[in-house]
């Protein structure tokens, strides 16, 4: 308690320099910490209420003070202290209050839980009911819109990115064609994922892996006010919904009269040129939004090929990896490098995945439009495949468990003591390994030095193997020692670079450009989702424009609070 003391002392000689300039921060400026990540579920209910779900994983510093007290932000002060409930690695606390240092706002201290230099603790805050957070749309007078900034940090303390899910739970009945999302804040992707709770509910998710947890980031979505409560919809800025930055927002609204204008435009320039990029990146995109409806459990189970699928590998890589499964099962043969052309035995083997039987059949294609179209059909089939085995499954958990077998199968190939067995280990594990977003570069660093026994199916991916001298290509000749014959060998670089290449020839041999190949499936597996015709994308809701603070009309914003 003395200590608690303390800090209330330092917060009130520390306010007046910077109430005006950091409103409604936690002013904590001894503790450094960083917030890996951060989940928040924002449940907008049929009463007209939200309820705010944060999850919050802390990594405090090796030299910093132990976190004993986290302050988390409310929307506004309509809110039911009742409701709130808290845990700190699983395990439920009691010590929940209004805090000292963030208006409005929680004080959670996590007693027994408390996080000590160097270690690392997982914070929930469940804020179960907040009243007076849905505004009427600026667009439609028969929607709602909800938007919401959630809690933000302390600068000065917090370091490092913030890997940030936020994810909206509409109201019951909502329909998938009705609601529509507002425009995204920098950093994360103008279209969230769309999706179905397990209440039946439909949500959006947006993501970002480098957020800035000291910055405001502004959140919103509208749908038709018939799924609330009559009389939910505040109609004008009371004083329950102004937040802590209000005052200084209206202060600068009315001593810069040019300055929103010219905000708004510049925004404007930038949101075109982040729209260009994000349509990009979106056509990369090919999952449909069911798979990432979170289920219960782990899929067990999945090809090193389903597993990429899955985490969203590009799609020349998961044909590469395709090519050498077909390969090592003695299903066909490299005939030509540059373009890919290949040779398929007659009859196929048994054991053949599906989609490697479609992937052999487009080859048969000698058009190389009508091979490019006949391998985009057989990758939507795929993710539709995927999509058919995840359902009821974690999307999470499953891609944790993959990505833990990778990580395993790379440690079975470094650890090898002798290239034999080294080879032999990256031979068995060679798919899995792919799926290492460094795994072009842990390859080479691998095979860097000494030589590599090449595997039995080697020749039928290299032609020229074996053949004409070709430098330090050319295999060693078989030899024999006390153990048998062994097999042939490759400097172990020119091995790499050629397994490492072959992503990249594929993409320019046979599917051409890579973002238009993807887009052309991501058309059919996860289409934009079809907004009605009066659909707008835009900053904000209510009266907020393009200035929406936490008194505009359409926010439900938390202000900043943090650990301390």
């Amino acid at each position: 308690m003395q200590k608690r003391k303390a800090y209330i002392v330092t917060a009130l000689v520390l306010f007046t320099l910077t109430a005006l300039l950091l409103p409604g921060a936690a002013l904590a400026q001894t503790y450094t910490y960083s917030l890996p990540q951060q989940f928040i579920d924002v449940y907008w209910n049929a009463d007209g209420t939200s309820s705010i779900d944060y999850v919050f994983i802390f990594a405090n510093d090796p030299s910093g003070p132990t976190i004993e007290y986290v302050d988390v932000g409310v929307p506004n002060s309509n809110y039911d202290m009742n409701s709130v409930v808290a845990y700190a690695n699983g395990v439920e606390l009691s010590d929940i209050e209004s805090s000292p240092y963030v208006q409005p706002g929680v004080a959670v201290g996590l007693g027994s839980q408390s996080i000590p230099a160097g270690q690392t603790g997982e914070v929930r805050v469940f804020i179960g009911r907040v009243r007076d957070v849905l505004y009427p749309d600026d667009i439609d007078e028969n929607y709602a819109s909800a938007v919401f900034i959630p809690n933000y940090f302390e600068g000065g303390s917090i370091s490092g990115p913030t890997e940030t899910v936020l994810i909206y739970h509409l109201p019951p009945g909502v329909q998938p064609d009705e609601p529509r999302w507002h425009e995204a804040p920098p950093g994360f992707s103008p279209e969230p994922e769309g999706g179905i709770d397990n209440e039946g509910r439909i949500t959006y998710t947006w993501r970002n892996s480098s957020s800035d947890a000291t910055r405001r980031y502004q959140f919103g979505a509208s749908f038709p006010k018939q799924y609330i409560s009559e009389g939910a919809i505040v109609t004008g800025a009371g004083p329950g919904s102004v937040g802590a930055v209000s005052g200084f927002s209206d202060l600068i609204g009315c001593l810069s009269p040019f300055l929103i204008p010219l905000l708004c435009f510049g925004g404007i320039a930038g949101l075109v040129v982040w729209g260009v990029v994000s349509s990009s990146r979106r056509k990369l995109k090919y999952l449909p939004p069911k798979i990432a409806i979170e289920g219960h459990g782990i899929k067990r189970g999945l090809t090193a090929v389903e597993a990429g699928i899955l985490m969203e590998e590009p799609m020349d890589k998961i044909m590469t990896m395709i090519l050498f499964g077909v390969l090592k099962k003695n299903a066909a043969t490299v005939v030509k490098r540059d373009p890919l052309e290949i040779e398929l035995e007659e009859p196929l083997p048994d054991n053949l995945h599906n989609y490697e039987v479609d992937f052999l059949a487009a080859f048969k294609e000698t058009s190389k439009g009508k091979r490019k179209k006949a391998l985009q059909k057989m990758m939507i089939a795929l993710v539709k495949s995927v999509g058919k085995k995840m359902k009821g499954f974690s999307r999470k958990e499953t891609v944790a468990y993959h990505k833990d077998i990778t990580r395993r199968a790379w440690e079975q190939v470094e650890a090898a003591d002798t290239p034999e067995v080294k080879s032999a280990k990256y031979d068995q594990h060679m798919e899995w390994t792919m799926l290492d977003k460094d795994y072009d570069d842990r390859t080479r660093d691998v095979f860097r030095t000494g030589p590599v026994f090449v595997p039995i199916w080697w020749p039928r991916y290299d032609p020229g193997y074996g053949r004409a001298p070709t430098g330090t290509a050319r295999p060693s000749t078989p030899t024999t020692g006390r153990s048998g014959p062994t097999m042939p060998t490759l400097p172990g670089s020119a091995f790499a670079g050629s397994v490492v290449t072959g992503v990249q020839n594929f993409s320019s041999n046979v599917v051409g450009s890579i973002s238009d190949f993807t887009s052309g499936i991501t058309n059919i597996t996860n289409p934009p989702p079809k907004p009605p015709a009066s659909s707008y994308s835009r900053s904000g809701g209510g009266g907020g424009g393009c200035a929406c603070a936490c008194a505009c009309a359409g926010c439900a914003c938390a202000c900043a609070g943090g650990g301390r």
